[in-house]
């Protein structure tokens, strides 16, 4: 019942996006469109659970000097295959997503995760929580992308809600996903308070 707590709390009290602030660079990079937030959100997933599973695996294999870099070694392996994967077999969203995937190296997510759960817990638990906390930030990179979307271009994952004239080009430019993520974070604390 617990690992059902941990896995829980990516999409909520622990989002990664909406309560932690965490990987802000592809969540405001990538999120111009819905299909790039959930390509990057389910990119980082695979990443995170795998990370997760490797390290818990391994972590008493590892000295404490080299932990840190060892961990990077392992999330940049499943990076590389997740680029490899997706420029094979989703070339239009590898080139949508371009450097934000091998940045998945750095997230502080997943090195975070790695180093503060991963490396304490069993492989069960590490990877119901690399599947929690990424399936909150896919969540989170989807909500994003969808609500810049939809303001900036009137669609949504594509399809025409709106015509394009009456789109606000902003949101669909840097500022946007500023402004987009702001009033999101707003109405997320608001609820929160109710």
């Amino acid at each position: 019942m617990n690992q059902w707590k941990n896995f829980s709390k990516g999409f909520f009290k622990e989002n990664a996006v909406f309560t932690l602030l965490l990987g802000m660079c592809p969540t405001l990079g990538v999120t111009s469109s819905a299909i790039n937030g959930l390509g990057m959100g389910l990119a980082t997933t695979f990443v995170l659970i795998m990370s997760n599973l490797v390290v818990s695996l391994v972590k008493d294999l590892i000295p404490d000097k080299v932990r840190i870099p060892s961990f990077i070694v392992i999330i940049a392996s499943f990076v590389t295959v997740v680029q490899l994967l997706m420029q094979a077999y989703l070339p239009a969203l590898f080139e949508s997503l371009g450097l934000f995937i091998p940045l998945i190296v750095v997230n502080c997510i997943v090195l975070g995760r790695a180093e503060s759960f991963a490396s304490k817990n069993g492989f069960v638990s590490s990877m119901i929580d690399g599947a929690g906390m990424g399936l909150g930030f896919a969540m989170a990179l989807t909500i994003l992308g969808s609500v810049r979307e939809f303001l900036g271009s009137g669609k949504i994952f594509g399809t025409i809600i709106y015509p394009e004239q009456y789109g606000m080009l902003v949101f669909v430019l840097a500022p946007g996903a500023f402004i987009a993520l702001g009033y999101l974070i707003a109405i997320i604390n608001k609820l929160k308070k109710a």
